[in-house]
């Protein structure tokens, strides 16, 4: 059972190729470029008020998936929103568990 496993060669980034003549010609692959160091885009993507209050009105139970997928935003985007709204006093935490939470529209 197992076997012995395959062994890499010392000299894959090398190879021979014979030239016109049969003369042998070594190459090696030197085509490896540094890495540019990206930078990061800061992209400050919110989600409507007018559009957030629509979904919202409309879903039975309101959660932070739920809400990124009614309105078509990424999760981190619907939980800022939620959690904005939470500390207006619009929604209200009714249950869920780590992180999933369960939301509720409070009624003046």
């Amino acid at each position: 059972m197992g076997g012995n496993k395959k062994k890499a060669t010392g000299g894959s980034d090398k190879t021979v190729q014979t030239g016109p003549g049969g003369a042998e010609i070594k190459t090696s692959d030197e085509k490896k470029k540094s890495p540019k160091p990206q930078q990061r885009q800061k992209l400050a993507v919110t989600v409507e008020e007018a559009a957030g209050m629509k979904a919202i009105s409309n879903m039975k139970a309101i959660t932070i998936q739920g809400l990124a997928r009614n309105v078509g935003v990424k999760i981190s985007v619907a939980n800022t929103f939620i959690r904005a709204l939470e500390a207006k006093g619009v929604v209200k935490p009714v249950g869920g568990y780590s992180g999933h939470r369960v939301y509720q529209m409070v009624r003046h």
